[in-house]
């Protein structure tokens, strides 16, 4: 791909000689852009007339246009310092771990806490987590505060538990056991409240730059308290709003029970009281709220942190503030109590005001068919993380062995929420899997549950409009003229307009119908490559050597 100039401002640029996924025209091979919109979209033929007039012109090469992804559920700084700092998420082995936890000690002699996430006792050999003695031991004895994979529960030496005055008598404290609850959330809040501005700016640079690189042009932030800090979601939107980059929309998840409240929430820069608003926790940490207990815990089900009152409440508030809300939500009774809530909020304020309002919930695994059918009524957005099926599904994976096979196989049903109407938004929850976007529309089209499983075209949108209509704007995310001109640009093998299944619906498979191709993401095949990615215009991220 050449080019004339890179451009440090908007400018009216020709892009030709490529493959522009457009509704606008499925054949477009250009696409013209005025400042930081898109004006025209059309043939080559067509494009000669424009090359005279515009500013520059960059030759494709045969290179794919798309939409630039958004990625509705990220973790901003906790991603940016698992990309520079400790992140076990690659270790094989327990033994590996430590070691890693070992050398990051030593690399880092002048944190007053070390900081790291990712690590995964069921995917060990060992089947067990570092006992408190053992890090212990690997730090030297420093404060050390580890996330499991899914951010859920944690692990902290004795130095580190000794900065949180009367953890030990905290819900969620159990000996050498993970630490879950309060007494997570109070560790937490103490590891946090380390971090200097320097290493938060830092973070947040690295996971932003990261993030252009992979062809993400929007963030949904999901931030709040006990998850990250009202400074650190100020400074990320300040940061956002001064330094080129992916747009960052930051959610707060706490309740609002008043118009106050609601005032105080939008003052954050936050576009809604919603996000990790926590109904309840995770499988992986045996705190996901559950109608009946798990298969390898039999004496919990998990609880439920919100009740049905309380969420409609928040629901009611929201929506008669004009303020989005949302919850965190994987269990099916969690999932049950949200429906409820939402739906107790309807017959307050009226059910198409609910409806206007778009409120979401994040996850959103263990569906049945009555809260999908109430997910639909309620116009709820299932804002979902293909890669989490990627990295439990299947037979032998953690959900399996959490919930046994029957009801494993009911979790993140991706195609019976579209066949019901409900909008998606994909999503990685970063860095609780990785972000990635192509992966996480391969992850959707190829779900470990065939029944589950969705086109491509329809998880690309997901992952594209639908994170903006997440936002509700129906404008953008989208190749089309007098859209924003965000977009990102890739090298890629043939295009196909792919279903997995022969179960999936199959209208649009044939190229005669003018359906758009996209990348082939069979598995096993290569991921397409970002040559760049522009936002509003302005390219944020070019990759060296294209």
């Amino acid at each position: 791909m050449s080019e004339s100039t890179t451009p440090s401002r908007p400018r009216t640029v020709l892009l030709r000689g490529g493959e522009v996924h457009s509704p606008a025209d499925p054949f477009a091979t250009a696409m013209v852009v005025e400042g930081d919109s898109i004006a025209w979209i059309g043939s080559e033929g067509a494009a000669d007339s424009f090359a005279d007039g515009v500013e520059e012109v960059v030759h494709l090469d045969g290179a794919l246009v798309t939409p630039a992804f958004t990625d509705a559920h990220v973790h901003t700084t906790a991603t940016g310092l698992a990309l520079t700092g400790l992140d076990l998420s690659g270790a094989p082995t327990l033994t590996e771990a430590l070691a890693r936890v070992r050398a990051y000690a030593e690399a880092r002699p002048d944190d007053r806490v070390l900081l790291g996430t990712g690590w995964d006792a069921g995917a060990w050999p060992e089947q067990r987590h570092p006992g408190r003695a053992e890090l212990d031991e690997a730090t030297g004895g420093r404060p050390l505060y580890l996330t499991r994979i899914d951010v859920h529960s944690a692990l902290a030496t004795t130095a580190m538990l000794d900065l949180v005055p009367g953890v030990t008598d905290r819900e969620g404290y159990r000996g050498d056991a993970p630490l879950t609850g309060e007494a997570h959330h109070a560790v937490r809040e103490a590891a946090h409240a380390t971090l200097t501005a320097r290493q938060r700016t830092e973070a947040q640079r690295a996971a932003r730059a990261h993030a252009a690189s992979l062809g993400i042009g929007s963030l949904h932030e999901c931030a709040g308290p006990g998850i990250s800090s009202e400074d650190d979601l100020v400074s990320l939107l300040a940061l956002a709003a001064e330094e080129a980059g992916p747009r960052v929309y930051g959610y707060w998840a706490e309740l609002v029970t008043s118009a106050k409240e609601a005032d105080r929430v939008r003052e954050l820069g936050a576009v809604g009281a919603a996000g990790d608003l926590f109904a309840d926790g995770s499988l992986g940490s045996h705190t996901a709220h559950l109608c009946a207990p798990y298969a390898d815990a039999p004496g919990t089900a998990g609880r439920g942190q919100l009740d049905a009152d309380a969420i409609a409440a928040h629901v009611a508030t929201c929506t008669e503030a004009g303020l989005q809300a949302g919850f965190h939500a994987i269990g099916d009774a969690a999932l049950r109590d949200v429906t409820a809530g939402v739906r107790r909020a309807a017959e307050t304020v009226g059910l198409a005001r609910v409806r206007a309002a778009r409120h979401r919930v994040e996850h959103a695994e263990m569906l049945t068919g009555r809260t999908i059918a109430d997910f639909a009524d309620l116009a709820l957005t299932a804002s979902v993380q293909p890669g989490f099926d990627a990295a439990w599904g299947g037979a032998d994976g953690m959900y399996a062995r959490r919930l046994g096979a029957e009801r494993a196989a009911t979790l993140n049903p991706y195609a019976a929420l579209l066949r019901a109407g409900v909008p998606l938004a994909l999503g990685s929850d970063s860095p609780v899997t990785p972000l990635g976007p192509w992966e996480a529309v391969r992850a959707a089209a190829f779900h470990r549950t065939h029944e589950h499983r969705i086109s491509v075209r329809g998880a690309f949108t997901a992952h594209t409009r639908g994170g903006w209509r997440a936002l509700g704007r129906d404008d953008a995310g989208v190749l089309v003229p007098g859209a924003p001109a965000d977009y990102a640009v890739w090298r890629t093998g043939p295009l196909v307009v792919q279903t997995p299944d022969t179960r999936v619906a199959n209208w649009s498979t044939d190229p005669r119908s003018g359906t758009p191709g996209l990348p082939d993401l069979t598995p096993g095949t290569p991921a397409p490559v970002c040559l760049r990615t522009v936002i509003g215009g302005r390219t944020v991220h070019a990759r060296p050597d294209e």
